[in-house]
């Protein structure tokens, strides 16, 4: 276990900021291709919308985005970014860093470090864990982007995953704890993995194991698959056993969380999260009925969300976590400045 401890003297969260798509996909509009009916898709989902990039959007536009009213909520520049870190499982294209294209969309510095990460779905968390855990400079800012643009590899015909997808981008600035606009102290971040498992899900074809060819276009390997059965299995075995390392070395319990924001899955796996981790319904943060599974994004658009919705007061202890295919984990514990 090697759960990090933040320090009075670690840089903050200064800045929130979220992005979604102007479209809107609703329920009936994936029934014909997926072969069932809206009422099966909220029954298996309880996903009622989610939101799709237009044809000339990818995803680092969404990541810009996010980034962009971040840098506004800081009051940072550009200019003033040490880093900028892009969690993402789509990129616009393979083997280029989003993050060097969002950095170059906001006219960084060219001294500005870019890279990306990818853990699936937990990996906004692992990049947040990775970037404070690294900044020692006082006056540094690092901008932390969560983003994923799933519609484009969305499988109509696949009823087990297609009305889970949805699009769209968050970030967060982390800087220095005198910085006016401070907003969250991090506690403590881990992220760990479980062993891998290839059918818990990904895009099956595209990569060195299987690159592209015809036979993997007529077979649907470009698209994301999902088993979602198994992934819960692992879920509910591992995380609440997870959870309690974290919390211990961290020196918290659970009656000590205000606040609870999960990977949004889906939104019947984030209902049941209350019973799961034995905590107040009340306290754990939805958004995948509204916004489907954003991948990456998540866990960046629900804090920003939940700020947005007035829920987070003065010393509130925020804890999110998440799980990726791969598998990865990934636990984070913020303490809300205002």
């Amino acid at each position: 276990m090697h759960a990090y401890i933040g320090s009075a003297a670690h840089p903050v969260i200064v800045g929130t900021g979220s992005h979604f798509p102007d479209e809107q996909v609703l329920n009936h509009q994936l029934c014909g291709p997926a072969g069932v009916t809206e009422d099966w898709i909220l029954e298996k989902t309880g996903i009622v919308s989610r939101r799709r990039v237009a044809k000339d959007e990818a995803t680092s536009d969404v990541a810009y985005a996010a980034a962009t009213k971040a840098l506004a909520d800081a009051g940072v520049s550009a200019s003033q970014l040490s880093q900028v870190v892009v969690s993402t499982s789509t990129p616009d294209i393979l083997g280029f860093a989003v993050a060097s294209q969002v950095a170059t969309a906001l006219d960084c510095p060219l001294d500005t470090g870019t890279y990306d990460v990818n853990a699936a779905c937990s990996g906004f968390l692992t990049a947040m864990a990775i970037t404070h855990r690294g900044m020692r400079d006082s006056d540094e800012f690092a901008l932390v982007i969560g983003t994923d643009v799933y519609s484009r590899f969305r499988n109509d015909r696949d009823k087990r995953s297609t009305a889970l997808w949805g699009d769209g981008a968050g970030a967060v600035v982390i800087g220095p704890r005198s910085t006016a606009t401070s907003k969250a102290e991090i506690l403590a971040t881990w992220y760990t993995r479980y062993p891998t498992e290839l059918e818990t899900g990904g895009i099956p074809a595209g990569g060195s194991r299987t690159p592209a060819s015809s036979q993997t276009v007529e077979n649907a390997q470009h698209f994301v698959a999902l088993n979602g059965r198994r992934i819960g299995e692992i879920f509910k075995q591992n995380v609440p056993t997870l959870l309690d390392r974290f919390l211990d070395r961290a020196g918290y319990h659970r009656d000590q969380i205000d606040h609870v924001i999960p990977h949004q899955g889906n939104h019947r796996l984030v209902q049941s999260m209350a019973d799961m981790l034995k905590v107040d319904p009340a306290k754990v943060h939805a958004t995948a009925d509204r916004f489907g599974n954003t991948g990456s994004a998540t866990i960046p658009t629900t804090l920003d969300i939940a700020r947005s919705e007035d829920r987070l007061r003065e010393g509130d202890v925020i804890l999110m976590l998440a799980i990726g295919i791969g598998m990865t984990f990934s636990f984070s514990l913020i303490r809300w400045m205002g």
